[in-house]
């Protein structure tokens, strides 16, 4: 067990005091109606105090050991959780490169990434899908430029933060490609990126959950800055916060951890944030 949260976090302290008060509560009542002999009080005293102690150790390895956690935002419901996005419900977001390559060659889509599991495990005919994300109207209204120069894969650069739908799946221009067709993002573009995101994620929804994967903890190359897997997470509660959606009950939003991951997320501390 990797210890992520620490012995004495102020919000475990917390909640503790919560149950301490609940059972001193309960305590109270028991010793009004059962007298306790003069000669077991000690004992009593002693067991009492290490069940106390027991139950805080307790509460800090269940803290430790969270893999999920529930967050209301916005009066919506977001649920940050380990798993897997393709056994999820209903959409589920795919990061794609701002050219939309669907090329899984490990040269420009690595097959290994979630955007080349989805083309190699869920799509069927690949120029089919090529066709439908070329002739989309209102997604040729975000192309930003028509790359000519470009040697391999698509011409096509679109505003990150597109979203084309593919049935129940939402692929999103996620990440810029540099002349060797390397993933990279400036903290400017990823910031961008989200905003626009959520802005095309409220327009598409319709009532329905989303599902996304923890954007940007792959392959993808940070410019002039290092991030977390922890700092990544809070920036994209973060940036749903102040996109001001509202998903109305039953549909939530959920974060969705690869198990690899999981290690590096303290759920425990987001409830705390």
């Amino acid at each position: 067990m990797k210890l992520k949260v620490k012995l004495f976090n102020k919000k475990l302290l917390k909640n503790y005091l919560a149950v301490l008060s609940f059972i001193s509560l309960i305590c109270s009542f028991v010793f009004i109606v059962v007298e306790i002999p003069d000669n077991c009080k000690m004992c009593v005293g002693i067991g009492f105090a290490f069940s106390l102690l027991t139950t805080y150790v307790i509460m800090w390895i269940i803290a430790n050991c969270q893999k999920e956690t529930t967050l209301n935002i916005n009066n919506s419901t977001m649920v940050v959780k380990t798993g897997n996005i393709f056994e999820e419900d209903e959409l589920k977001v795919i990061a794609f490169n701002e050219y939309f390559d669907t090329q899984v060659d490990n040269k420009i889509v690595a097959d290994n990434t979630l955007n080349g599991i989805y083309i190699k495990s869920k799509i069927n005919d690949v120029s089919e899908l090529d066709k439908l994300i070329d002739t989309d109207v209102d997604l040729n209204k975000k192309v930003i430029q028509n790359n000519h120069i470009r040697a391999n894969g698509k011409k096509k650069k679109y505003r990150l933060g597109t979203v084309f739908q593919n049935h129940d799946y939402l692929l999103t221009a996620f990440t810029k490609f540099d002349d060797d067709n390397r993933a990279y993002l400036s903290m400017n573009d990823y910031i961008n990126f989200l905003l626009n995101f959520w802005n095309e994620i409220d327009i598409i929804y319709a009532g329905r959950s989303v599902s996304i994967p923890l954007l940007g903890s792959g392959i993808t190359r940070f410019k002039e800055f290092t991030i977390s897997e922890q700092e990544l997470l809070e920036l994209l509660i973060w940036s749903f916060k102040v996109s001001r959606i509202k998903f109305t009950y039953m549909s939530k939003v959920s974060i969705i951890i690869h198990k690899s991951k999981s290690d590096k997320i303290n759920f425990f501390k987001l409830k705390e944030d």
